[in-house]
């Protein structure tokens, strides 16, 4: 049986999804919190002590403003930063919209060594889309969120969601094509493709992240994102309608790729940029002010995660891969077949500018575009790898 903490407070929650919507609970979310009476004597994140944490010196942290498509991803040694266990169990949801793919590997890896456990933490992954998961994180009936800022997120802090994004996922390495791919048409080339009128396939719909790398390749392809018609399908059919002519392009992620390239009559338009995570962890109120430590220690064993098993080019352990496959359920040969992905828990300056900008290309964005301190909060890793800004 599962140790609930002094914090836990859900019981099962299967009918949410189907009945509630991120419009339905703006208001409800923005104003109430589970734990209103007692978020006063905890420090909020951004306003605790930040000690040094040992196995991660000048390495853990890098300047927000280094861009370079080159940097080099913030690194502890293996191992770190060593488990700090809370006084008492926590147990904690993550929601995710999928368990298979690459990028969702190292939380799938912690839960496996057991490294939320070492923290206090009973986590479960559940998987359910952004706009499903939302109003249940603002609400506190799911703790974090394993996504990106989308639209609906912007859109969801503009109407009173206390929702901030805490940590970076990962960037592609050099030499992938994770990204834009499309069948050619009569009169296309691989260099030269008529995008406008297209229908794209891909998990979110409009107003996903990916709008803001295919907004740089559709501009070399004669289209913008608002000539584009979108097809929102599971992760599992992205890649069928694809091969079976039901999308004309879709945005196939590391392995999915792997399956057309090189196969006549398709093309790679581009991707997402290099050095700049486009995802990771949300959190909503729970963890940002009413069990800081909590979030903390969700982050510190992520992050200690990166570092043990995710530092470098963890692709070339080929028992790893062996295990990451049986993990993730995905075919061995085709996750060898890629690159590593970059894993980096840190967040970039002004990610959340360009995208909501392409959000706005969409007309998917409402109201003024939001600071990047109203979407931002990059003091819980901080916290964890003992850096002080």
């Amino acid at each position: 049986m599962r140790r609930k903490g002094p914090l836990t407070r859900r019981s099962k929650r299967h009918a949410y999804g189907a009945v509630l919507t991120l419009a339905a609970l703006l208001a409800s979310a923005a104003c109430s919190s589970p734990r209103d009476s007692d978020s006063s004597s905890k420090a909020a994140a951004g306003d605790r002590t930040i000690r040094p944490v040992d196995g991660c010196g000048a390495k853990s942290w890098t300047d927000p403003k280094d861009l370079s498509p080159t940097r080099t991803p913030a690194r502890c040694v293996p191992g770190s930063p060593r488990p700090q266990p809370l006084p008492e169990p926590r147990e904690l949801t993550i929601a995710t919209g999928t368990l298979s793919a690459e990028y969702v590997a190292p939380l799938q890896v912690a839960l496996d060594k057991g490294e939320f456990e070492k923290e206090g933490l009973n986590v479960e992954l559940k998987v359910l889309p952004t706009p499903d998961a939302l109003p249940l994180l603002a609400k506190g009936d799911i703790d974090a969120l394993w996504a990106a800022p989308e639209a609906a997120v912007m859109n969801g802090i503009k109407g009173g969601f206390d929702i901030k994004w805490v940590a970076g996922n990962f960037s592609p390495a050099p030499d992938s094509k994770s990204g834009l791919w499309v069948r050619l048409k009569e009169g296309d080339t691989a260099h030269r493709v008529t995008m406008a009128g297209r229908k794209l396939g891909t998990m979110i719909g409009k107003g996903s992240v990916i709008a803001y790398p295919m907004e740089k390749a559709l501009e070399k392809h004669g289209g913008g994102l608002a000539d584009i018609q979108y097809q929102q399908l599971g992760s599992a059919d992205v890649l069928t309608a694809l091969q079976n002519g039901g999308v004309d392009s879709a945005w196939l992620l590391d392995p999915v790729w792997r399956k057309v390239d090189g196969e006549q009559g398709y093309a790679f338009l581009g991707g997402q940029p290099a050095g700049e995570p486009l995802g990771g962890m949300l959190y909503g109120r729970t963890l940002l002010q009413d069990d800081v430590e909590a979030g903390v220690a969700l982050l510190r064993a992520y992050i200690r995660t990166v570092n043990t098993y995710f530092a470098s080019d963890y692709k070339q352990n080929a028992r790893f891969v062996t295990y990451l496959a049986k993990l993730l359920k995905a075919e061995e040969p085709i996750l060898k077949s890629t690159p590593s992905l970059r894993m980096d828990w840190e967040i970039r300056a002004g990610t959340t500018t360009r995208l909501q900008s392409a959000y706005e290309a969409q007309g998917v964005a409402e109201g003024d575009p939001l600071p990047e301190s109203r979407t931002v909060n990059r003091a819980l890793y901080e916290e964890a790898v003992g850096h002080t800004p």
